[in-house]
């Protein structure tokens, strides 16, 4: 076989708008009290509001492949999507100025409310993910009646134990000083992924270790961090106050929040909690995006949100491959249903 010289190759790492696009996104910056965060919104701001909070080291580019999920889209037809991004964590931020106090997991969740006003929205689904998920909780005990429901992954409920508090200081610390180092980089795999991530996806591990490596401001990611391992409980209880709203709680087999999830699906009130565990995945968005859109849509649909996707159209959108082939939605906008279709606690 002949030798052949390749010239003039170049390496591109992938980058969040390299990862599926924009996807549709208008980013728009938003003032409030602690500065501006950037939203990014997906879809037609006349209907119903979704609204995401993403984990440490991520940014709202976590939900784009989920969102852009072939089985999500006839779902989307009937809602907008918000994209709130913490303070320096969006794509290309500058690093936030010294003097800059970053703000406590509840005055994150505070500023939730700023990005209502400026949208004039009046309530939402929530879906967060990790240190999102518990920003979510935080508003929906502060604004119960701003929140229509809520999705919550790899959620917890209580405050940072002592091993928790003593790696994300670690890693807080090296950030600051050092950068995104090898000990910090095998953290966030280990926090998003669980154990054995290589083995699961090759692919996928190297994507978001090249992200976390090249695209992450270390020094906002250490204040966004701060702000996580120094969060108070949420002073739940079934027997007590708890969060009112319908919440569907998800974690992965393989993630290490399974515990946490178990913890705070123990002080939701039954009724209005379901409990997903879904297996042989750390990352459920993005190992099983087909399993969580179905619970997400048969969640929206129990609580009456949208109507039943019929085979036919579901079937139809899977073989479009252009988003902008997509027709409106001819489903009527709301639909009561009495019972949620999913059962208190599943394991998929």
């Amino acid at each position: 076989m002949d030798d052949i010289e390749l010239k003039n190759i170049q390496l591109q790492f992938p980058s969040s708008q390299r990862f599926n696009g924009d996807g549709g996104c208008t980013e728009v910056r938003v003032r409030t009290d602690h500065g501006d965060i950037m939203v990014a919104v997906q879809g037609d701001r006349a209907k119903p509001a979704i609204l995401t909070y993403h984990d440490l080291g991520v940014n709202y580019f976590c939900f784009q492949p989920f969102f852009n999920f072939v089985d999500m889209r006839a779902l989307l037809e009937n809602f907008c999507v918000y994209h709130v991004n913490a303070p320096g964590q969006e794509e290309g931020a500058p690093s936030l100025p010294e003097d800059y106090i970053y703000p406590t997991m509840d005055e994150l969740a505070n500023q939730i409310n700023y990005v209502l006003v400026h949208f004039g929205i009046k309530s939402f689904i929530g879906f967060g993910v990790g240190a999102g998920a518990n920003i979510l909780a935080r508003f929906s005990l502060a604004q119960p009646k701003k929140v229509d429901a809520l999705a919550l992954v790899n959620c917890t409920s209580n405050q940072a134990g002592w091993i928790e508090w003593a790696y994300q200081k670690m890693n807080s610390r090296s950030l600051r000083t050092r950068g995104m180092t090898q000990a910090v980089l095998d953290y966030l795999m280990w926090h998003h992924f669980g154990r054995y991530s290589e083995e699961r996806n090759r692919d996928l591990s190297q994507m978001y270790r090249n992200y976390f490596s090249r695209n992450v401001n270390p020094t906002n990611l250490s204040l966004f961090i701060d702000a996580y391992v120094q969060r108070t409980d949420l002073g739940i209880g079934r027997d007590t106050d708890t969060i009112k709203v319908p919440v569907l709680n998800i974690t992965g087999a393989m993630s290490p929040h399974v515990d946490d999830t178990v913890t705070l699906n123990g002080r939701l009130h039954p009724s209005k909690s379901t409990w997903m565990k879904i297996s042989d995945c750390g990352m459920v968005l993005e190992e099983q995006p087909g399993k969580i859109s179905e619970a997400f849509r048969l969640f929206l649909q129990g609580e009456g949100y949208v109507a039943p996707l019929s085979p036919t159209k579901i079937v139809a959108f899977r073989r479009l491959s252009d988003a902008e082939r997509r027709r409106p939605c001819r489903h009527s906008p709301v639909i009561r249903i009495t019972e949620n279709p999913i059962s208190e606690a599943v394991v998929c």
